[in-house]
């Protein structure tokens, strides 16, 4: 392969990403494996884990990565198909501090990509950028570096149910839509004792039921559907690598990912006084004020787990989560984002009280919200409005500039930010009423349109909420 040809939008904030086989193929995955391998000497790495899930490209893609790092003197350790958060695991249990994993995650079947880990740190922003600079400038180190492959499926099911019981016995729902996760979870809770009743937990990297990703409403219809029709104590839905986590309660309800990471930071600080707490710019307004309340100490930090990680790391916090499903543990694990691990967990707590799910979660009210709006606009253009943005007055509100555009009012806020992985604005509005929430949605829309005219922005629809001060069905749907 001719290194020109390789494309360098797949170098993404967050890993690596493409198409196969246009814009990620054998051969691209070759040199960067060897780009990969270099960087990892140069931090004086010698050994790495490789891992893959269970897309049709991943076994090919893997070989070839393999080949790459090993051409720069990397010896590896191949251990097969695995979700995300084992080869994490392996990264620790087996002392080689980085490790790569392929793996498209809630992506459609035709993508693919690298989740990067080196020398415990996990590689974001300049770093992936640099990768690509290296393979343009050939700045190879080189070896012959040896392959061992090892199975540690026994090593991670018995570390994550280290010291945990139930106290009673729990009925579970789990919808794994097909991808890598769907046989460990079911070993995993049958394991912990639940009754378990699996939707599309077998491997198959066409997704023929629905996608791997349970922050789309509809990918979560057949798993409510289960639910209450087999009278299940709680849903679990993890997407096609394993590293995030949605929930549905006992009544069909899906619990948003604010509430469930209320209800781990409670409990975290209820056994960790002034723990912190990192979270992403797209979280609630309930999270912070509970963190407070518990006598925690709240970072809202950059979306992206691998930005999430990162933080954690340098300010020692014990827990991080983010509104698309990623939970970080490194209480009692690894401070890697987990869905399997958060979901024993979470069954834990559950099984711990006299409540339902239902019951669980309900302490944790939520807001007249919208979901998460993607607009579509140019990869160029999403700096550029975002920057402009960043400009307009939005007097008195106060303006976080943390990642992307966050304006807290009185009463409510909004967060605006460029897709790190598609060529999207992402947007959330959130308020204290439905009323307050379409206000703070028009002057949002105001000043979109003063920075691109034609902008089209979908129809604001609002979530279920529990503690409406107020409503006006006229100005919002509420779904």
């Amino acid at each position: 392969m001719n290194r020109q040809d390789l494309n360098p939008a797949i170098f993404r904030a967050y890993d690596i990403r493409g198409i196969y086989p246009h814009s990620l193929n054998p051969d691209s995955a070759c040199q960067i494996g060897r780009a990969i391998g270099s960087d990892a000497r140069e931090r004086q790495q010698q050994r790495l884990c490789v891992g893959h899930d269970g897309r049709l490209s991943s076994p090919e893609l893997s070989q070839a990565l393999i080949s790459g790092l090993r051409l720069s003197g990397i010896d590896v350790v191949d251990l097969g198909m695995v979700p995300t958060p084992v080869l994490y695991y392996g990264t620790h249990a087996l002392n080689t501090g980085s490790g790569v994993m392929v793996t498209g995650s809630h992506n459609p079947a035709d993508y693919n990509g690298f989740k990067i880990m080196l020398a415990g740190h996990t590689l974001s922003g300049d770093e992936i950028t640099d990768l690509h600079q290296r393979i343009q400038s050939s700045r190879f180190t080189h070896g012959s570096g040896a392959l061992l492959s090892q199975d540690i499926s026994e090593a991670y099911l018995k570390r994550v149910l280290l010291e945990r019981r139930l106290r009673r016995p729990l009925k579970v729902v789990v919808d794994c839509g097909n991808g890598v996760p769907g046989p460990w979870i079911v070993r995993l809770l049958q394991r912990l004792g639940c009754e378990v009743t699996a939707l599309y937990c077998d491997v198959d990297g066409t997704f023929p039921n629905h996608h791997p990703d349970p922050e789309k409403a509809e990918n979560l219809a057949d798993l409510i559907t289960e639910v209450i029709e087999t009278k299940a104590d709680i849903g679990l839905a993890l997407d096609g690598d394993g590293d995030r986590l949605a929930v549905i309660s006992d009544n069909g309800v899906s619990i948003t990912p604010d509430q469930l990471i209320c209800l781990f930071a409670q409990d975290l600080l209820q056994q960790h006084p002034g723990a912190e707490i990192v979270y992403d710019v797209k979280c609630s307004l309930n999270l912070p004020l509970l963190i407070e309340q518990q006598g925690g100490k709240g970072d809202m930090w950059r979306c992206g787990h691998s930005m999430i990680k990162n933080r954690m790391r340098q300010t020692n916090a014990l827990f991080g989560g983010e509104f698309s499903g990623h939970l970080f543990f490194a209480d009692q694990w690894y401070g890697f984002d987990d869905g399997l691990y958060a979901a024993v967990r979470l069954l834990q707590l559950l099984s711990d009280s006299d409540k339902s799910a239902a019951e669980l979660f309900s302490q944790f009210a939520t807001l007249p919200s919208t979901p998460m709006i993607n607009i579509a606009v140019s990869d160029e253009d999403k700096f550029r409005i975002i920057e402009q943005l960043t400009q307009q007055d939005f007097s008195p509100a106060r303006v976080c500039n943390t990642d992307g555009l966050r304006v807290e009012y009185s009463d409510g806020w909004f967060g605006i930010r460029p897709s790190n992985t598609t060529p999207m604005l992402t947007l959330r509005i959130e308020a204290l009423t439905v009323v307050a929430l379409q206000r703070i949605s028009q002057l949002l829309e105001q000043k979109l349109k003063q920075v691109i005219p034609d902008l089209q922005i979908p129809e604001l629809a609002v979530t279920n909420y529990t503690n409406p001060t107020d409503r006006d069905d006229t100005h919002a749907t509420v779904t």
